[in-house]
């Protein structure tokens, strides 16, 4: 949950540098890139705001990339083997066996690649996520890399639009 929801640009960009790291930071769980984001204040426009998120995302090391993926539960994580686990989980079928059947690619996924899989789930379903992780699992390391930047830029982009909430933001 953020702490900062709602607050609007104006707001976001009248915030002291260190409450703007903080409330970027619960949007990505990287302290370099909220640090990249928050000095560019102030913004014209959401649209600048999700430019230079993008920019900064891209412009993080390995290392800060990962680190900001320890964030994420991972898809295979919100799962379990159970089928009381299966029904309350966070991953949108009640299928056991679709459920297992994604566990068991996320697993191969991490096993692959070395990070957990990241998949941005607004508006899809688990079928749709069994079908991405396999299409992904034959993906080079270096198109991976990317392919999973994108959705953690998806993942940024929801949770920024969450902090700023309408465009005026919410009344205090």
């Amino acid at each position: 949950m953020l702490l900062h929801q709602g607050i609007g640009l104006d707001r976001f960009n009248a915030l002291p540098d260190h409450s703007a790291v903080h409330a970027l930071f619960e949007c990505c769980c990287s302290v370099t890139w909220a640090g990249h984001v928050a000095a560019g204040r102030p913004y014209s426009s959401r649209s600048d705001l999700f430019t230079a998120a993008d920019s900064g995302l891209f412009e993080l090391s390995d290392a800060d990339v990962d680190a900001a993926l320890q964030c994420h539960p991972g898809v295979a994580r919100r799962a379990q083997t159970t089928a009381s686990a299966l029904e309350q989980c966070a991953v949108w079928s009640p299928d056991e066996a679709l459920m297992l059947a994604v566990v068991a690619a996320c697993a191969r996924y991490e096993q692959q690649f070395g990070y957990r899989y990241l998949w941005c789930a607004a508006g899809r379903d688990a079928a749709e996520l069994l079908r991405d992780v396999t299409t992904r699992l034959g993906h080079s390391a270096e198109a991976e890399r990317k392919t999973m930047l994108g959705e953690l830029a998806k993942i940024n982009r929801i949770r920024i639009e969450r902090m700023l909430g309408p465009a005026d933001g919410y009344r205090d």
